[in-house]
């Protein structure tokens, strides 16, 4: 058996995340406290008790999710799970960052001031209702490369996350989008979805943002993950401290290449995905990617022992 460990994305954010594991283990709400001391202010509250118009906002969503899946991990390694027990971490775009602090590259108070910074400058990146992402269903990454150049007319239109399962997110300009939303359907998609988002997340429009994280990430101490990170712009394994600094910035502005991730550890032996923090997101695309992969997820108390189950070898999902 092999194993790795999977870290959610934005989107996957609820109202009261994580409060069960920091009632229930030290180590998790140790968590919590590091991370609204490293902001200088109470983001679990905000995760607890919401508004959820508040957690959403980018720039605390993103440490939230980071928060919580630390946590999770937290009170994982608490009952006696350990990276003796994982070959790989990979998280999805934000969620690559979990995966780093999570496996001891970067510190929870490090990753915590990066993400504020990462919310806040992707934010700001693109004004207001100038910028759009859509998910085409039922095309490829050919065709959906081909989709975005017939409807650019000189704007940005970009494939932004391939998540597997026949979906690819796209990501631009508003007017292009929508130029590619009424096309999709005459070019083979199933259906074609406009997303409501802040920002054009993960194209070129994002490369303020990508500067902005240059510069923070060459003041950051970053040193060799426990386990191999499965990056999202490379979809294959790095352990390099200086390759995952320069790949966390090419992440901002490139394409998050989730299928290929999975399919990149599922050819490397690994048979099982366990998603650490909020949702099941990771393990529903894994389930679209490779119907051999056992998944489980971990959010939540009742969670832990069936990942320790996992760890042993006697899971069955």
């Amino acid at each position: 058996m092999a194993i790795a460990l999977v870290f959610p994305g934005q989107g996957s954010q609820t109202v009261g995340m994580g409060k069960a594991l920091a009632d229930t283990f030290p180590e998790a709400r140790a968590v919590f406290e590091e991370v609204d001391a490293a902001l200088g202010e109470k983001l679990s509250t905000l995760i607890f008790e919401g508004p959820e118009d508040q957690l959403t906002l980018t720039a605390n969503a993103q440490p939230a999710l980071m928060a919580v899946s630390v946590a999770a991990w937290r009170a994982l390694q608490s009952r006696g799970f350990d990276f003796g027990s994982v070959d790989f971490v990979a998280g999805h775009s934000l969620g690559e960052y979990s995966a780093l602090a999570a496996a001891g590259s970067l510190t929870v108070t490090e990753t915590a001031k990066l993400l504020r910074i990462r919310g806040n400058a992707m934010q700001s990146a693109v004004p207001a209702g100038e910028g759009g992402m859509a998910a085409i269903i039922g095309l490829d990454q050919q065709a959906v490369e081909a989709l975005c150049r017939d409807v650019a007319e000189g704007e940005v239109c970009e494939p932004a996350n391939d998540n597997g399962g026949g979906q690819i997110v796209i990501s631009g300009s508003a007017s292009a989008i929508a130029r590619a939303v009424a096309l999709a359907g005459e070019r083979g998609a199933k259906r074609a979805i406009p997303l409501t988002v802040s920002a054009p997340f993960h194209c070129s429009l994002m490369q303020p943002a990508a500067e902005a994280m240059r510069a923070a990430l060459a003041e950051a101490t970053i040193v060799a993950p426990a386990v191999p990170l499965v990056a999202n712009v490379l979809a294959s394994a790095i352990s390099d401290p200086d390759e995952i600094r320069e790949r966390l910035v090419e992440q901002v502005t490139g394409q998050v290449r989730w299928r290929e991730s999975v399919e990149y550890l599922a050819a490397g032996g690994v048979d099982t995905l366990i998603e650490i923090g909020s949702g099941k997101v990771l393990s529903g695309l894994a389930k679209r990617i490779d119907r051999n992969l056992k998944t489980l997820a971990v959010g939540a108390p009742d969670d832990i022992d069936a990942a320790l189950a996992a760890a042993r070898g006697g899971a069955e999902a």
